[in-house]
């Protein structure tokens, strides 16, 4: 009996360790992801909001320098260019993808397809276009702020951000 209340006193102990505010005193600290700039070896890239807003545009291609991820719809390949836009490639022959433009869209990490309806991730924003390759790209819509600000690739959030700015990316301190 005596050993049964011993357990049973243990495991009451081990359980009440969770507890946090009653056995140890908690900062609330969160590791994973430091909220403290000063300790970034990164710096924010940023763009005023209007330019951002008019900045997804469709240029000549040009060569991959920071691959992200790629999607395929019908014949065309996106190639994402991390933080950049994304490469279009006509994928008619696989064994040898043609380039044909490049979708500028600063602070792009992501897209999808649906209805030949393109939608970005770009930075905090997400847009919508449609995108032709005899008339070019249309931009149908774009919701504001419905992604978090990007954090550095050190896991830092942007720190004294000016108004109306919107991170694009970040760059190595030297």
């Amino acid at each position: 009996m005596k050993k049964t209340k011993l357990i049973i006193f243990g495991l009451l102990l081990i359980s009440l360790q969770s507890c946090c505010p009653f056995l140890v005193d908690c900062d609330n600290n969160d590791d994973d992801f430091p909220i403290d700039p000063a300790f970034s070896q990164y710096e924010p890239i940023l763009l005023d909001r209007n330019d951002f807003e008019n900045s997804v545009s469709l240029k000549d291609p040009i060569s991959i320098n920071t691959s992200g991820k790629i999607y395929s719809k019908d014949n065309l390949l996106f190639i994402n260019e991390v933080h950049k836009g994304f490469h279009v490639y006509d994928n008619t022959d696989p064994t040898s993808p043609t380039p044909l433009k490049f979708l500028e869209a600063p602070g792009s990490t992501d897209l999808a397809i649906r209805d030949n309806m393109i939608y970005i991730n770009q930075a905090t924003d997400l847009i919508a276009i449609e995108y032709n390759n005899t008339d070019g790209i249309t931009l149908t819509k774009r919701v504001i702020n419905v992604f978090p600000e990007m954090r550095s690739p050190d896991g830092f959030l942007p720190f004294d951000i000016p108004e109306n700015n919107v991170v694009i990316g970040w760059i190595l301190i030297n």
